[in-house]
């Protein structure tokens, strides 16, 4: 589970395939077209996720180990929060596909693996903490700076947020 169900042991980038599978685990927390099932998904999954991926680096003997990928699964749904908030009810996935384009999903994935690649302050910072704590928290930072940088979008008005076609 902490490796992306085999997601992980790809050798060719394994952050960004457990990324992709965010973006996935994103729309699947959208189906329900429910907030609190959205908000208990990401609360839920992250809590889970510092459990698994602790044991994992326990398991494998290594802090941080590249393999471990649950970290950016759970973490990227939070990218796109700024993009849900501005609906006068909540969207469901079908509603989201048709109001966004996919290049939005696109650029919050592409700013995602920038923002975990890069580390700025207090990822890097966040990523020493000892455990599952340290391996998922740099994750939900990288996702927090995302839904910063997609928020001022919206405000500056290059991102239309909440609207329905």
């Amino acid at each position: 589970m902490a490796e992306g169900f085999g997601v992980g042991r790809l050798r060719v980038a394994p952050g960004t395939w457990g990324s992709l599978l965010g973006v996935g685990w994103f729309l699947l927390l959208l189906v329900p077209g429910r907030a609190w099932v959205f908000a208990a998904g990401c609360a839920g999954a992250i809590g889970a996720a510092v459990w698994v991926c602790g044991r994992a680096e326990r398991v494998l003997g290594r802090h941080d180990p590249g393999s471990v990928v649950l970290d950016e699964i759970v973490a990227v749904p939070l990218c796109f929060v700024p993009l849900l908030a501005g609906w006068g009810a909540f969207p469901g996935v079908a509603a989201w596909w048709g109001w966004a384009p996919w290049w939005w999903l696109a650029l919050g994935f592409g700013l995602f693996r920038v923002f975990d690649i890069a580390k700025p302050w207090p990822v890097g910072w966040l990523q020493r903490w000892p455990g599952g704590w340290g391996i998922v928290a740099d994750d939900v930072a990288a996702a927090c700076w995302v839904a910063v940088l997609m928020g001022l979008g919206i405000g500056f008005g290059w991102i239309e947020a909440g609207r329905a076609p």
